[in-house]
């Protein structure tokens, strides 16, 4: 038998206790981003969209993946998904490298292209790719790689 039911799609949004803040620079966002780490900081990657508006005010946040130790994958679909939602003038991708290392992979800088050229379609903006590690942070804007 076909189901041929539709989905009820709605955009909803959760209250937290993250004040909004203006992000004016990579440690603003890394420190921002940190909220969403606990423990697992240096147990498995995750990866998390900030999102902005107009002024670089955070306006929401949302969980994109979580891996294992050494990977964790981003599906471009999700992340477009939660800045068109939003309405997001821009957004900053973070996750976080259990390892420690602050070098971003081959698989980090495809992906950064990637996100970066999916949200410009969608009159966004990529501002910033961070990395976190337990005491220090890699950011692609700084570093010039974005």
């Amino acid at each position: 038998m076909n189901d041929s039911s539709t989905c009820e799609l709605t955009l909803k949004r959760n209250k937290t206790n993250f004040k909004k803040i203006k992000i004016s620079s990579s440690l603003d966002a890394s420190k921002y981003a940190r909220q969403f780490y606990g423990d697992d900081l240096t147990i498995y990657e995750s990866v998390f969209l900030i999102l902005l508006n107009n002024q670089n005010e955070t306006i929401g946040f949302a969980k994109i993946s979580q891996g294992g130790v050494g990977s964790s994958i981003i599906d471009a679909k999700i992340l477009l998904k939660f800045c068109i939602e939003s309405l997001a003038s821009s957004c900053i991708l973070v996750h976080n490298h259990p390892s420690g290392t602050l070098i971003p992979s081959v698989a980090d800088k495809k992906i950064t292209t990637k996100i970066q050229n999916a949200v410009k379609f969608f009159d966004s903006k990529l501002l910033d790719h961070i990395i976190l590690t337990e005491d220090a942070y890699y950011s692609f804007g700084d570093e010039g790689v974005l």
